[in-house]
């Protein structure tokens, strides 16, 4: 009877109500859930701050993207003013020789107009004249090889950019505002001015 008693203390002792087993399956599923929780949050934490940076460097590229096409377009502007600035100086480095050199040409022609071949008397005389122009020839052949031209605009109408009107006069005869005379011949390189012609211009009759 003692032995019974015992062994039914012991089986009382060992045994689990249903209720205590219960709660603490309750607390453990509890327990992993909450992991379960903290471990989600934290990849959710690691995946937004990954975003993040992924963002700041796709904008960090972008912008060095940006300022690598500026700097080329920057490059290719200085190249190409470069380029014209040789272009030109090569162009009209002649610009100033040939602004000294018209007097020359000017005094050559002035003194053929005043002494015109049919006066000329004398093989001495005529031979000076044919050598003066021979000798202007050539010079105005070497200034056209030099992209040097002439404006003798007599007829043409008048154009301020490369005419330079030193008197109007009445003439019923020619076109308004025509040239009717050159006085002093003009000169461009490679297409820019280098003395104005001085021309006198027409205008209608009053």
């Amino acid at each position: 009877m003692a032995d019974e008693s015992t062994n039914a203390e012991l089986e009382g002792d060992n045994a689990t109500s249903p209720e205590a087993g219960s709660d603490e399956a309750s607390t453990e599923q509890s327990e992993a859930v909450e992991n379960v929780e903290v471990v989600g949050s934290a990849e959710v934490e690691t995946i937004e701050s990954l975003k993040a940076q992924i963002a700041d460097l796709e904008a960090k590229l972008v912008g060095q993207s940006e300022d690598v096409l500026r700097a080329q377009a920057e490059m290719q502007n200085v190249r190409r003013r470069t380029e014209n600035e040789i272009s030109n100086a090569r162009k009209f480095a002649l610009e100033r020789f040939v602004g000294d050199l018209l007097p020359v040409v000017d005094s050559l022609e002035r003194g053929l107009d005043a002494v015109p071949s049919e006066e000329v008397e004398g093989e001495q005389a005529k031979a000076l004249r044919e050598g003066a122009s021979l000798t202007l020839k050539m010079l105005l052949e070497v200034l056209e090889k030099f992209n040097v031209q002439r404006l003798d605009p007599e007829g043409e109408p008048f154009d301020p950019q490369f005419h330079e009107a030193m008197s109007m006069l009445e003439n019923a005869d020619a076109e308004p505002n025509s040239v009717l005379s050159v006085l002093q011949k003009g000169y461009t390189l490679n297409g820019r001015l280098v003395r104005a012609a001085m021309v006198v211009v027409s205008k209608a009759p009053a």
